[in-house]
């Protein structure tokens, strides 16, 4: 396919990769932000052929991963109410909550329903004027415009059986939790390429230039990945930090301006709890005042829903760095894919799906039988 099989060239690969193993001389940890960048590593092995001396670790870019399980109880317990049609993006139905999930919810008479956009869950609004739509506003700043815009649109039409239970994070706030964090390891960066589609890389300079180390906006395919992660090699080797942009056919500085915009006039920066990692201040969007009639959490007074992680679950660990998937005791035994403990295990994005679906832990244990 034009403009995609060029990314996925073998030839252009096998030349990066010589390159990188001329260039890189001492060992460096370096972060994938993105789930959908992690998965695309693992699933196309880039993680078992690039140099010794490199770690990839996945960072918390998956947005169906970091949101906390408070905000699940949340969501199961506005779907169950009476008059309600509970709307969401698919990936979040079999999150876990504190005893269910929204499958379960549904299974026991819910109205849950999977949509593919917010528009698509304003339209159930228009078509049940008696009864309650609620859209679970979830992910990064990429989809935050699409989410802020079905909120616009529904108070233009007058719709006041509409609204959202939002839980956005944003990227550049948890880069900077884990760099300040006395156990960081991540000595450089690969941004995600979507988020900064949106945003721009703007504000990631100030993160580099004052924790000294290289962030590079990056695509998804195999060999975005592999040139992001010359680009960072090459800043890390010659001792330079700054913000580079790979993924030049989607990014520019500015990002898309009328997206930010809107993202602007509906939500507002807020301290928000990531799943695994804790509250990490100003790193989510919240809904505005002025558009509080839209807001689920307010209307259906669920703000005060406390739970605990699962003590057997290490996404934390997983999500700042600290351990791969397949070093959690409950890998592929108590957490399954059909049976997940954490979010990481369920989302497409996730990484602990990631290593369970190309079956990384084996390929690794045969690696370290062979040395």
């Amino acid at each position: 396919m034009k403009y995609l099989d060029e990314f996925r060239d073998p030839k252009v690969a096998r030349e990066i990769l010589v390159e990188l193993k001329k260039v890189v001389k001492q060992p460096w940890v370096i972060m994938e932000i993105c789930g959908g960048q992690t998965h695309s590593i693992i699933k196309n092995g880039i993680d078992q052929v690039i140099p010794g001396e490199l770690e990839l670790v996945h960072g918390p870019g998956c947005p169906v991963c970091v949101t906390p399980l408070e905000i699940i109880d949340q969501a199961i317990a506005i779907a169950e109410q009476q008059n309600v049609i509970f709307t969401s993006f698919g990936d979040m139905l079999r999150v876990p909550g504190s005893h269910k999930d929204l499958f379960m919810a549904r299974s026991a008479g819910a109205d849950v329903r999977t949509v593919f956009s917010p528009l698509e869950a304003l339209k159930i609004a228009r078509g049940n004027p008696d009864k309650e739509v609620v859209f679970f506003a979830v992910g990064f700043e990429t989809t935050a415009p699409g989410n802020a815009m079905a909120i616009h649109q529904a108070r233009a039409e007058g719709l006041t059986n509409f609204c959202e239970l939002a839980s956005h994070v944003l990227v550049p706030p948890a880069m900077e939790a884990l760099l300040s964090s006395p156990d960081n390891r991540v000595q450089g960066y690969l941004a995600a390429g979507h988020v900064c589609t949106i945003m721009g890389w703007e504000e990631y300079e100030p993160i580099a230039a004052k924790y000294q180390v290289p962030i590079v906006v990056t695509g998804f395919e195999p060999i975005d990945i592999l040139e992001g992660l010359m680009m960072t090699v090459k800043q890390l080797e010659s001792g330079r930090h700054m913000v580079e942009n790979q993924y030049v056919r989607s990014v520019s500085r500015d990002g898309n301006r009328p997206a930010q915009e809107i993202i602007k006039k509906v939500f507002e920066p807020v301290a928000r709890k990531w799943r695994g990692i804790g509250e990490i201040p100003v790193s989510g969007y919240g809904i505005r005042d002025e558009y509080a009639d839209f807001d689920a959490e307010k209307k259906f007074a669920v703000g005060d829903i406390k739970a605990e992680e699962s003590p057997l679950c290490i996404s934390g660990d997983v999500l700042r760095g600290q351990k791969k998937p397949h070093e959690c005791p409950a890998f592929g035994k108590e957490c399954l894919p059909e049976h997940p403990l954490g979010a990481p295990m369920v989302s497409s994005e996730g990484a602990c799906a990631a290593y369970y679906r190309f079956n990384r832990k084996s390929l690794e244990q045969r690696a370290k039988s062979r040395e």
